[in-house]
């Protein structure tokens, strides 16, 4: 079988959905509304946290920092899809193919470490009240910040060091944006080395991070248990019931889609499960974080009010 090494390819082929042109435009549709409430959901996040003074504490810092990440990571994938879902030719140019695995790969890791430090908030907000203000100063906050974003970015170039192999003849990606498993599909050589890369390297950022918000929460469940108001364990759970329901979304789908090997995955399963932690996560983490948080609405609509009193 012939081989081409991966800089000989100036774009690759990606097949996506493959179905008829009415159900491709219903799915333009449809992720362009999703990559729209994406968009606008976050920004409003980033925007409330950064106007009112009520919400520029820890936990809505990190909120902030995974907004941005949302944001990017969707942006990464969406609108190059969208292009495709209208063109007849669903190419990717070989540049922006790499950009995708790197930054689809960072901004992945970058969020298992910031659930992570979220849950390390939470810990230290719940079990050690009294002393939250100083064990989570804006220092430590922006130090926690800056290490988690610095640490991922330049950790993610490793594994993509193990990709550059030689490819087959073909060009052809069975999935709807350049991601490291469908990659190593068209590579002709051994990847049991790439492979066993990539697992390490999702122990490193999904297994040990989750492990240590298991332990985290554990801590939290057992403090929350022997507060004695009714009131106080329910406000206590309440504060955490948001990131729970992110942390099992996004680790659910990391998971099944990084710690299977080859001969466990099919195209068809990648992409399902691509578009929940790509683009359906990235849009309901605002919507979690929101839903029954009085904070949020009430930075909303101070905001609105705000807005309504300058057009007046």
């Amino acid at each position: 079988m012939g081989k081409e090494n991966i800089t000989t390819f100036t774009e690759f082929i990606l097949l996506g959905f493959s179905l008829s042109p009415a159900l491709q435009v219903l799915l333009f549709v449809t992720f362009l509304v999703v990559y729209t409430v994406t968009v606008v959901g976050n920004t409003a996040i980033v925007t409330l946290t950064s106007l009112d003074s009520h919400l520029q504490t820890p936990m809505y810092f990190f909120l902030c920092n995974l907004a941005i990440l949302n944001i990017c990571c969707t942006s990464a994938v969406v609108p190059k899809m969208l292009a495709n879902f209208l063109s007849t030719r669903k190419s990717i140019s070989s540049g922006l193919c790499g950009a995708q695995m790197y930054v689809t790969l960072f901004l992945g890791a970058a969020e298992c470490i910031f659930l992570a430090v979220m849950a390390f908030d939470r810990y230290i907000a719940i079990c050690y009240p009294l002393r939250y203000a100083i064990l989570m100063s804006k220092q430590v906050c922006v130090s926690m910040a800056a290490g988690s974003w610095i640490t991922t970015f330049l950790g993610s170039v490793v594994p993509l060091v193990w990709l550059q192999l030689p490819l087959c003849d073909s060009n052809v990606i069975d999935h709807y944006f350049c991601e490291v498993p469908a990659m190593l599909e068209l590579v002709c050589a051994d990847t049991t080395t790439s492979e066993s890369a990539m697992f390490m390297g999702g122990i490193a950022t999904e297994i040990l991070p989750f492990i240590f918000i298991l332990l985290s929460y554990i801590r939290i469940i057992t403090t929350i248990l022997h507060i004695a108001s009714a009131d106080g364990r329910k406000k206590a759970f309440s504060t955490c019931s948001a990131h729970l329901t992110a942390v099992t979304i996004f680790y659910t789908t990391a998971m099944l889609m990084y710690m299977r090997s080859k001969e466990q995955r099919t195209p068809q399963q990648d992409k399902v499960i691509s578009v929940f932690y790509t683009i359906i996560n990235p849009m309901l983490n605002p919507i979690i974080y929101s839903l029954r948080n009085n904070e949020v609405k009430g930075a909303f609509m101070k905001v609105l009010g705000r807005s309504k009193m300058t057009q007046l």
